[in-house]
């Protein structure tokens, strides 16, 4: 049998992460699926205490840690590279690296295999001024079967909430299974191992690992925004007014810091749209130092940049001003166009947000077109002219006797007439 301490040496454990670990204080925040937490010493170990079964991370003199306290973390940015075994008073946006021990405590190396090793780290999704991570292996022929251990993340001025950073879990190991981890890590678990992510470890120092991952410290900052607007001229603010193209609207953006802690660089941004145009130097900012307002240097206000009005104590309040052209280089016709415009506040390295908005509608109307006058459609078939027709003088006179004339001009009037027409007609025959 080997002794465990010449297959690792005392500080190969620390080089598996770069890092130099530290002890652990007396605070309790371990424990297995037994009820318990037994502990061996590597004398113990190399005795033979636990040469049948698998245990995992219960040495309590091992050279470089103990590994009841499994679970440590450090900023991740760490130039000192000391981990914490128990708490860290946190900051806001910052990064932490938090990593799980992963140790078969047997001695007897590929006789006593580990298997179905899993790691799963809990990172809670609540917010609060204390938050603690546990981490976890389990082994279906170990005993216990699991183990755990804890981390707490404080901080001593206000809430906050953890980010898992997706894509950072790692595990190191000197065999083929050191790489990338899934991000199940936190969503139940994952196998790691030793020649793959099997879930086979041998029992002993050298086939040792660690899993690495990442959270982000974000404070929960508790302010309000809101924003309303009038026509200048107008005393009343609203949240919404009419207005034409030209005119002249204020707009106000009230912030308050509603936490009991000092929140710093408070940011403030308006987003106007593209038929509203900033009047340069308007911008006014009111506040405890300020109560009659005083005119801003900075034409920041409606800029990506936005502009700072300082920091905030626990119920302090400011007030911005500002004033807007209404322009028309986009306006549809026919009804109301909605001018909204958003009003933002950012505080912290995270940028935690909030916003409130105001609206500007302006009627525009569309032109009018005058009806066409109908056209009659024209037959293109042409009107074919007649031919005049020229009377000709008949050669033979038709023999009419006297009888018959009477009889067809005696409708038109008297027969004294008809009677001379007869004598005179005989006559120039003649």
């Amino acid at each position: 049998m080997k002794n465990i301490k010449s297959v690792l040496g005392v500080a190969a454990v620390a080089a598996l992460a770069g890092t130099t670990l530290v002890s652990s204080t007396d605070v309790l925040a371990w424990g297995d699926s037994d009820g318990g937490r037994p502990s061996y010493t590597v004398a113990q170990i190399n005795n033979g205490a636990i040469d049948n079964k698998i245990v995992f991370n219960s040495i309590s003199d091992n050279p470089d840690l103990n590994e009841l306290y499994f679970v440590q973390a450090m900023p991740a940015d760490s130039t000192t590279n000391v981990w914490n075994a128990n708490d860290i008073e946190v900051e806001n946006g910052k990064e932490y690296l938090v990593r799980i021990y992963v140790h078969n405590n047997n001695r007897r190396g590929t006789e006593m295999v580990a298997k179905d090793v899993t790691v799963n780290a809990y990172v809670p999704t609540e917010s609060a001024k204390s938050l603690t991570v546990t981490g976890s292996v389990t082994s279906s022929n170990a005993t216990p079967t699991k183990v755990w251990d804890e981390f707490t993340f404080k901080s001593s001025t206000n809430t906050f909430h953890l980010e898992y950073v997706p894509g950072s879990a790692y595990y190191n190991t000197k065999g083929a299974a050191k790489g990338t981890l899934s991000d199940n890590l936190v969503m139940g678990g994952t196998k790691v191992g030793y020649d793959a992510l099997d879930g086979n470890i041998p029992g002993c120092f050298g086939y040792s690992g660690i899993v690495t991952y990442r959270v982000k410290v974000v404070f929960d900052y508790e302010f309000s925004i809101q924003k309303w607007v009038r026509i200048k001229g107008e005393t009343e603010w609203k949240k919404q007014v009419n207005a034409k193209v030209g005119d002249t609207v204020e707009y106000k953006i009230g912030y308050q810091n509603t936490s009991d802690s000092l929140e710093k660089d408070v940011i403030l941004f308006d987003k106007l749209g593209s038929n509203q145009t900033y009047v340069k130097g308007s911008t006014k900012l009111y506040n405890s130092n300020h109560k009659t307002g005083v005119t801003l240097q900075s034409d920041g206000l409606t800029t990506k940049e936005g502009i700072n009005i300082g920091d905030a104590k626990p119920g302090a309040a400011a007030v911005v001003t500002f004033e807007v052209v209404m322009k028309d280089n986009d306006l549809g016709c026919g009804g109301d166009n909605v001018l909204r415009s958003w009003a933002q506040g950012y505080i912290g390295a995270d940028a935690t947000l909030r916003q409130d908005y105001a609206d500007v509608l302006i009627y525009k109307g569309c032109p009018t077109t005058p009806e066409p006058t109908p056209v009659t459609p024209v037959d293109p078939t042409p009107t074919p002219t007649p031919t005049p027709v020229t009377p000709t003088t008949p050669t033979v006179l038709p023999q009419t006797g006297a009888s018959d004339i009477m009889l067809g001009v005696t409708g038109l009037g008297s027969t004294v007439t008809a009677g001379g027409y007869f004598l005179a007609s005989r006559k120039k025959r003649f």
